[in-house]
């Protein structure tokens, strides 16, 4: 008897095949495409005199031809097969120089026919620029490759130093001797030969084990990690690296043999390196950076003259935010001595559950490398960072994640057994009380050194938060007596950046000023004149949009039902009135962010001052569609004392989005039945939640997000308990769990080639699928090509098609 064949399957593939049908790319509204296409200012890289700087030109983005070049992605890393470098960077289309005394832009001749400008760096003595250009092949037969070139600045004249081609997965590719003389550089090894090709016929399977004897780790959630052996010798292939020093006629001198160099420093004094080169065994379950590495220093043939670390694969820390690598960490160069290196070692194997008086000790040793290291200090957290002075002040940063606590402390590299001087304890979510950066400049060698006044001052440069926002400062300290003395500090209706100090008595500043209607600008302030004469402005950039130029922009404080006080800001369209023109349709674009106190979370953050910039990236292209948008609404998470932020997190989120919701109705700019929410990453993840558990939102636009938190079952964000210690946390924060709760329609928007942690596109793809088979109101839209954040200019556009095509029908003209 012959069998009938089923016709349910095959409608069943009609209709996926019709609700899944390759879409072309869309352009959205006119003047949302403006918003895409306005230009964009130029990068500025000041030099170690102060008294130049380059402008480096921002191109428009980049076509999805040159977005879709071949990737490799392995361990971890997105690398371009052809120039041997990561394959996702922003680069420059010009180059010029600034004149920082008169405002002059000068040209640059020599500079390749169609520039790609990947990095710069200043020679110490100012008088090069060397920068990398990355050539990709226009024709056949031309190679793809990193270049090296060297900027004269006197004559102002490019051109390629050398002829090798760079090799390098992370950092530049290159950095300055102390001497100005010397390049050291990281190159394509000469006898490296083609990229193996895998057969596609597997050997054999994968196989992976655990060690009971290491104990709980916590295994975040990587993206593009090794798969097996072909995977592995692949990325050898490209890992693979010879260091050079190439001196400024293009001679290169090989250092040593090729290895598979992470990273190379020179000393200060110009006579040692210190490398860190990966080894095998590799890992198909953490990416490049735990792999197991050599740290060693070598002289300047590449001889290795002292081995500082020799650390194994390391497949996941301890849990907690504040754990760390067991044995030497964070090695690097004494900045203010010829050859001494610094790292810290945690006395409590790094795990932070572990009681210990002193987590960390700060170890110094000086070449030769024979002598015992030396203790530079004793910590009770974990060590953050150090600012090199002199021999008697150094400023070292501690901090502890769990309480949110930060200590710097003054202590004496020359002096042994010196006590530590605390001079800064406040909380690191505390912005009012952070005393600032401490200013440094480069000295003889090109490396930063604190800027030591008399009386043993130094200077310090921060945001200035406040209640009226911020408000950015420089002060003068003084290390004997902690007392302050404001030197500077933005002020009227301008929001005024410091970007540098261009002398040592801080009495010239190169500044960025804004207003919102006037995009940042670059200026000189010589605070030794007085009134309107102290600025001379250094460029003109002119407003990007200037049909949105007279955009309305308040920053507005207003309160959750339990008393926080939450901040946001207001953008209208121009020339609107909400009384002569009624509630219109408004889009609200959030990030929600953990606390331990909600005295930190109530304080203001930006500034009213700020120039109204309407980018693509946020909500505020909307604008031009005549959307009413709240950007950057508080959301904040708090968990006081021994409580987890997120042990409340969906209450609060919905009280954060209630307050929001009532106030923009309150001021008449917003009716609630026309309200959409949105955000980016845990942004998305946050509308997920509050569409799944309120009906405050007639639509939703989620980019980028995770839905379900058992896919990231050991951490994200800031909470750091694994899902086994904490599982109804993690299911009731998931809106996947929740997905029949959305009764209102979702857009999901994700790259197809996400690499960020936890935000796997099948996120997306499966949160889609819930609502959608739930009987909700959904639609995905995977973008080709692109990563977390989105660089092509077709999938930018498209983007704003489909937000605004959503908005208009789920939101613009909803009823009540």
């Amino acid at each position: 008897m012959r069998n009938r064949l089923s016709l349910v399957p095959l409608t069943l593939s009609l209709l996926a095949a019709v609700s899944q049908a390759q879409a072309q790319y869309q352009l959205p509204p006119a003047p949302l495409q403006a918003v895409v296409d306005a230009p964009r200012a130029p990068g500025v890289g000041l030099s170690p005199r102060r008294d130049l700087a380059t402008m480096v030109d921002s191109p428009a983005l980049p076509g999805i031809a040159e977005v879709a070049q071949p990737e490799l992605k392995l361990a971890g890393l997105r690398i371009n097969p052809r120039t041997y470098s990561p394959s996702r960077f922003s680069f420059g289309s010009g180059l010029a120089l600034l004149d920082i005394g008169t405002g002059k832009r000068m040209a640059v001749s020599g500079l390749p026919q169609t520039l790609r400008l990947a990095a710069s760096a200043w020679s110490p003595d100012q008088r090069h620029l060397a920068f990398t250009h990355v050539a990709l092949a226009e024709k056949e037969g031309a190679a793809s490759e990193v270049q090296l070139w060297l900027l004269d600045v006197g004559t102002r004249r490019a051109r390629r130093l050398g002829t090798h081609a760079l090799s390098h997965l992370s950092g530049t590719g290159f950095s300055w001797m102390p001497d100005s003389k010397t390049l050291l550089v990281q190159l394509r090894p000469a006898a490296l030969g083609k990229a193996p090709v895998a057969t596609g016929i597997p050997s054999g399977p994968s196989l992976q084990d655990s060690q009971k004897s290491v104990g709980v780790r916590q295994l975040r959630t990587y993206q593009d990690l090794l798969k097996n052996e072909a995977d592995a010798q692949l990325f050898e292939h490209y890992a693979t690296s010879q260091i050079a020093l190439v001196a400024l006629d293009g001679k290169a001198r090989m250092v040593g043999a090729p290895d598979l160099f992470l990273s190379v420093s020179a000393a200060p004094g110009g006579r040692h390196l210190l490398t860190n080169a990966m080894q095998r065994p590799f890992s198909y379950v953490v990416p490049a950076s735990a792999f197991g590495r050599r740290t060693e220093v070598r002289d300047l043939g590449g001889k290795v003259v002292h081995l500082v670390a020799d650390k194994p694969l390391e497949e996941g820390l301890p849990p907690g935010n504040d754990a760390v690598s067991a044995g030497v960490r964070s090695v690097s160069w004494r900045v203010d001595a010829p050859a001494t290196l610094v790292w810290a070692e945690a006395q409590d194997g790094g795990d932070p559950a572990k009681a210990a008086e002193v987590r960390d000790i700060v170890y110094t040793q000086a070449a030769p490398f024979t002598g015992k290291p030396a203790p530079l200090a004793k910590l009770g957290m974990r060590y953050y960072d150090v600012s090199w002075g002199r021999g008697d002040v150094a400023l070292l940063t501690e901090a502890w994640y769990k309480t949110r606590a930060v200590k710097t402390w003054r202590v004496q590299p020359d002096r042994a057994g010196a006590p530590q001087e605390l001079l800064f304890d406040y909380s690191m979510e505390d912005r009012y009380q952070q005393p600032g950066e401490p200013v440094t400049m480069p000295d003889g060698a090109g490396r930063p050194r604190l800027l030591i006044g008399a009386g043993d001052t130094i200077l310090l440069s921060g945001e200035g938060a406040s209640d009226a926002g911020d408000r950015p400062f420089v002060d003068r300290f003084s290390l004997a007596t902690k007392a302050k003395e404001r030197l500077f500090q933005s002020s009227g209706t301008y929001y005024e950046n410091v970007v540098a100090l261009l002398d040592a008595d801080a009495t010239r500043l190169l500044t960025t000023r804004e207003s919102p209607k006037e995009r940042p600008n670059y200026y000189v302030r010589d605070l030794k004149r007085d009134g309107a004469s102290q600025l001379t402005a250094l460029t003109s950039f002119a407003h990007p949009t200037p049909q949105l130029k007279d955009v309305q922009k308040e920053q507005i404080r207003y309160k959750r039902a339990d008393g926080v006080d939450l901040t946001a800001t207001l953008m209208l369209p121009p020339n609107y009135e909400p009384k002569r023109d009624g509630p219109l349709p408004l889009l609200m674009w959030a990030y929600p962010q953990e606390f331990k106190s909600a005295s930190a979370a109530s304080q203001t953050t930006g500034s009213p001052h700020r120039f109204n910039a309407v980018s693509y990236w946020g909500p505020a292209a909307m604008l031009a569609m005549g959307y009413a948008v709240l950007d950057n609404p508080s959301m904040p998470i708090v968990g006081a004392g021994e409580a987890e932020p997120n042990d409340s997190y969906l209450p609060q989120l919905v009280a954060n989005a209630e307050a929001a919701v009532d106030e923009v109705v309150r001021r008449g700019v917003a009716e609630r039945h026309r309200i959409a929410i949105g955000g980016h990453s845990y942004g998305a993840f946050m509308t997920g939640n509050l569409l799944a558990h309120t009906r405050l939102f007639k639509a939703g636009i989620a980019r980028s997000g995770a839905y379900n938190r058992t896919l990231t079952p050991f951490g994200f964000q800031s909470e750091d308990r694994q899902f086994w210690k904490a599982k109804d946390v993690y299911q009731t924060m998931s809106p996947f769990y929740n997905a029949e709760k959305i009764k209102d329609a979702i857009l999901f928007i994700h790259g197809e080639q996400d690499n960020n942690s936890g935000t796997f596109p099948m996120q997306s793809e499966r949160m889609f699928q819930a609502v959608k088979g739930l009987g909700g109101t959904a639609r995905l839209v995977m973008l080709p090509n692109e990563s977390h954040g989105y660089r092509a200019r077709e999938s930018i556009m498209h983007m704003l098609y489909e937000t605004n095509v959503w908005l208009d029908k789920y939101v613009k003209n909803a009823k009540p």
